[in-house]
């Protein structure tokens, strides 16, 4: 198979979204750190590079967040050219990967929250680089952390309040509040 990597811009000006031809991951995996990485060839490597300040992987892309002081410009080629290198040399994205199931959990109300996650907000936020999972549902109020290019993204509070907030409130009326965890 001949491994093709284009790129697409995120609402979070920091981070690139490097997307390739082949399955790299079932589900997803933030690597926030260069320290988090350590089960991960493809993140490690990553690492390696000066300009990398955070790194994220899902379904057929990896999302890189740069450093303040570097340039897409000049970055951007370098490493769609690694990114190409590693899925051909078929470096682990996550050694002992335990498959992500989808088992939801707690109340009637969470696992509904859970489920519009999962089926409505999952693939719009994978969509621009970014990943959601919920954390918890307590009088009213769903915490939430964003990872990847949500991650510190200027837009992602307008993505949490208007479309997340309003959708969960719409479809579950115990919900009055949405909010984000800090990583």
């Amino acid at each position: 198979m001949n491994i093709t990597v284009y790129t697409e811009s995120t609402p979070n000006p920091a981070t690139m979204k490097f997307i390739v031809n082949k399955l790299l991951i079932n589900g997803s995996v933030d690597y926030p750190t260069k320290e988090s990485a350590e089960n991960s060839k493809f993140a490690t490597e990553l690492y390696k590079f000066n300009f990398v300040n955070g790194v994220f992987f899902a379904s057929n892309f990896v999302t890189v967040t740069k450093t303040e002081n570097a340039d897409w410009a000049d970055i951007e080629p370098i490493l769609k050219e690694f990114v190409k290198g590693a899925v051909e040399s078929e470096y682990a994205v996550q050694e002992n990967k335990s498959e992500e199931d989808i088992n939801f959990e707690g109340s009637e109300v969470e696992i509904k929250i859970q489920q519009i996650l999962n089926d409505y907000v999952k693939p719009a936020v994978e969509q621009d680089g970014g990943a959601i999972s919920y954390k918890s549902f307590k009088e009213g109020i769903v915490t939430v952390e964003l990872r990847g290019s949500c991650s510190g993204c200027p837009s992602s509070t307008i993505t949490l309040k208007s479309g997340i907030q309003s959708l969960l409130q719409r479809m579950v009326p115990e919900v009055k509040e949405v909010v984000s965890e800090a990583l």
